[in-house]
């Protein structure tokens, strides 16, 4: 049971990541860049909430199924999809930082480049809930 939860937590998780990297994102580019900022705000702070909770989620359902079963495939499903918090925190905060410190009113050809730069940025976010569970698939296989 805690394995097929460790695998569900990752696969939404991963779902998300991927959707905000291939569809939303993408999408929001296409926007001017007041509207683009304006939309990114808000989709932003629901995001992190979902996603964080999901990694913690899935960390710890998969630290357990090792635990229980010694497979050290769940720990380093663990340990990646964790690895999303110090990637955000270290990597990716900076770049939140500044875009939500950005008014409407000042949005233009820097706060574009930093919404492309964030994109470029959470797309490591997919890759490390993609890797995560295809590692817990392995584990469970």
């Amino acid at each position: 049971m805690l394995e097929s939860l460790a695998i569900a937590a990752a696969a939404l998780f991963t779902g998300a990541a991927l959707y905000v990297s291939a569809v939303e994102h993408p999408a929001r580019l296409m926007l001017d860049d007041a509207a683009a900022l304006r939309q990114w705000k808000p989709a932003y702070e629901r995001g992190t909430l979902m996603q964080a909770s999901l990694a913690i989620v899935g960390g710890l359902l998969g630290i357990a199924s090792w635990w229980r079963g010694g497979d050290m495939l769940w720990l380093l499903g663990a340990v990646l999809i964790l690895a999303n918090w110090p990637y955000t925190l270290g990597i990716i905060m900076p770049v939140n930082k500044k875009l939500k410190a950005t008014a409407e009113e000042a949005a233009g050809p820097a706060s574009r480049a930093l919404m492309q730069r964030w994109g470029q940025l959470h797309a490591g976010r997919s890759f490390l809930g993609t890797a995560s569970l295809i590692v817990y698939l392995f584990a469970a296989a």
